[in-house]
């Protein structure tokens, strides 16, 4: 598939240098395996893996000042977004606007891997759990 959304000679390079922070590290355990705020990269988004084995089992339900994108890598998700149940995938993305309580537990059965991009540059988080 051929793209060409844009003319790439009305947007000049900001300066930045292109840049690296390690997301987490495979042999560490637990759910929270490791973030890289966006003020290390220098950008405005945050970047936060999680992962569990346990049906059942995710993050307390919590809320941020900031919209935030799930992407289910592994396995099956169950979130609650506000009012809303919405049951999710491998390959399938969430939303979790900006302000409305949130929370998402496995599903099962086996793994589940999520990354979930915070729209801030750096993770913002109050637990109502």
């Amino acid at each position: 598939m051929s793209r060409k959304d844009f003319d790439p000679t009305t947007v000049a390079p900001d300066g930045r240098e292109p840049s690296k922070a390690r997301l987490f590290d495979g042999t560490a355990d637990g759910p929270h395996r490791g973030s890289v705020d966006g003020e290390v990269l220098g950008t405005r988004v945050t970047v936060l893996t999680y992962g569990n084995d346990e049906p059942g089992v995710g993050p307390p339900l919590h809320v941020h000042p900031y919209d935030e994108v799930f992407v289910v890598q592994q396995g099956r998700a169950r979130f609650f977004v506000g009012d809303k149940v919405i049951d999710a995938e491998a390959g399938d993305t969430v939303l979790g606007p900006a302000g409305l309580p949130h929370r998402f537990v496995n599903l099962g059965p086996g793994r589940l891997q999520t990354l979930d991009i915070h729209l801030s540059p750096r993770w913002i988080q109050t637990n109502l759990e």
